[in-house]
């Protein structure tokens, strides 16, 4: 039906598509069937789509790298003015413990300000592909001790207990390796963690566990807090979502949410097992590969 040469063509407008050296001006049009004619104003439409869609993201990036550099300054000012009034206000006699708590309220909400700029940045950093999960074959306990170790101190300070339970881990070869970004999973598990630390009553345990599996490696965070009801365990992972009964917790409503992105991107995913009271289990899969 079609030429050789013309076969040709087309796959040589293809290749060139792919691999995104396509050049209208490189086919001469009059020479060209009606076929390849086509070919050519349909790729060429797809070459401005993608260099549009490239200038686009090169314009979010600058504007997200900009965001995040001008309220650095800004932030940082803020929080040294509030520890020379704190010395300040040390060394006057008439300063009252509301004073004083009203400078502690402004040194929270400044620490919630930056954290939300902070996520606001990852989040938009990561979906817009501005930074990409590169997921690597990597042993998940080592990964995972190193986590519940750097931890343990905002454990403490809340009176909790974070326990890392290896006693059922398969330590042999391959047993717990998967494919995931290091530091983008190491974001993810954390902002579960710290969830759970948030959301747990004092002397109370935090569990930690690794189950591997044939096609993933599963990390249990199982925690003694409140629990999740029925209703809202689907929308936990939607974006500033904040329980009416956590409002007064620390924290935005995006770390579930980043969480969530990440295991997808990463070919894994997450599950959540609740009852009210009774705590909550969030489990993250990781592709084996």
């Amino acid at each position: 039906m079609f030429g050789n040469k013309t076969i040709e063509r087309i796959e040589k407008m293809l290749d060139s598509a792919m691999d995104g050296t396509f050049s209208e001006n490189d086919y001469d049009e009059s020479k060209l069937s009606r076929l390849e004619s086509k070919w050519k104003r349909y790729l060429h439409s797809s070459q401005l789509a993608k260099n549009q869609l490239d200038e686009t993201k090169s314009n979010l990036e600058t504007l997200i790298a900009d965001i995040s550099h001008q309220t650095k300054t800004p932030m940082a000012n803020l929080k040294l003015y509030s520890e020379l009034l704190g010395e300040r206000m040390n060394n006057m006699p008439d300063v009252t413990d509301e004073d004083r708590k009203l400078l502690s309220q402004i040194n929270a909400q400044m620490e919630k300000m930056d954290f939300l700029i902070m996520s606001l940045t990852k989040m938009s950093r990561l979906e817009s592909n501005i930074i990409e999960v590169k997921p690597v074959n990597a042993d998940v306990y080592s990964f995972v001790r190193e986590i519940t170790d750097s931890m343990q101190g905002s454990a403490n300070k809340n009176g909790i207990t974070l326990l890392f339970d290896d006693k059922d881990s398969d330590m042999s070869d391959n047993a717990n390796k998967a494919l995931f970004d290091t530091k983008w999973t190491r974001e993810a598990l954390s902002n579960i963690i710290d969830n759970a630390i948030k959301y747990s009553p004092e002397k109370s345990t935090i569990t930690v566990s690794i189950i591997p599996y044939e096609m993933y490696v599963a990390i249990s965070v199982r925690d003694e807090g409140m629990g999740i009801e029925e209703g809202e365990v689907a929308r936990i992972f939607d974006r500033f979502y904040r329980s009416d009964e956590n409002s007064d917790a620390e924290g935005v409503g995006l770390g579930l949410y980043l969480a969530r992105e990440i295991l997808k991107r990463e070919n894994g995913y997450i599950k959540v097992k609740s009852q009210k009271n009774k705590g909550s289990e969030f489990i993250l899969y990781l592709w084996r590969g």
